[in-house]
């Protein structure tokens, strides 16, 4: 069954971007530790990013998320050579689109672009990738069955937290799976509703 997950790398006090965002540094100073454990030769991060590939139908992200990650992504988007189809939650879509790119612009709220994603995913997951304005919407909103946060070992001490805004009601969530490396502790939960 699909499943509509938020995952999110985050350093240890809470930061998913260090401070100093610049369109050079989209990440902030030294923000880019918080991936590093997705380039590493790890074998249990390679595992964890090999399963969520095998389970990704489709990525719904930000229009900064975008705007920022594009020159890394480029045509193909963040799955790569899989092509996993991303809705870019926006209230403009871009003048220019990379050519045969991967990309659907959806002005319509986080509600039509998880329609678009579960439609276009099938039976697999949709990711909601961040950045952490999108996934508080989505959190907020109940549309999220999963939270997995990627905790890097750092302190930044300021930059964009991630659960910087209160809820307005608890959510309740039950841990699914912790997987523990040098370069992040893998944190998985199922929200209990």
């Amino acid at each position: 069954m699909s499943k509509t997950v938020f995952d999110i790398s985050m350093s240890l006090d809470g930061f998913v971007t260090a401070s100093n965002q610049t369109p050079e540094e989209p990440m902030g100073d030294e923000g880019l530790r918080l991936v590093a454990w997705a380039f590493d030769t790890d074998e249990t991060n390679r595992h964890l990013l090999e399963r969520s590939g095998v389970a990704l139908g489709a990525v719904i992200c930000g229009r900064r998320t975008y705007d920022h990650s594009l020159p890394w992504w480029g045509a193909d988007g963040p799955s790569g050579l899989t092509r996993r189809p991303v809705f870019v939650v926006t209230h403009k879509a871009p003048a220019h689109n990379p050519p045969g790119g991967v990309y659907q612009f959806v002005t319509d709220g986080i509600e039509g672009a998880l329609e678009r994603a579960h439609t276009a995913a099938g039976d697999k997951d949709v990711c909601v990738m961040g950045g952490a304005d999108l996934g508080r919407q989505y959190i907020a909103a109940g549309l999220v069955d999963e939270i997995s946060i990627h905790l890097v070992p750092v302190l930044f001490g300021s930059g964009t937290r991630m659960f910087e805004d209160p809820y307005e009601k608890h959510v309740q969530m039950e841990v699914v799976d912790v997987l523990c490396t040098p370069s992040a502790t893998h944190l998985r939960y199922r929200i209990v509703t």
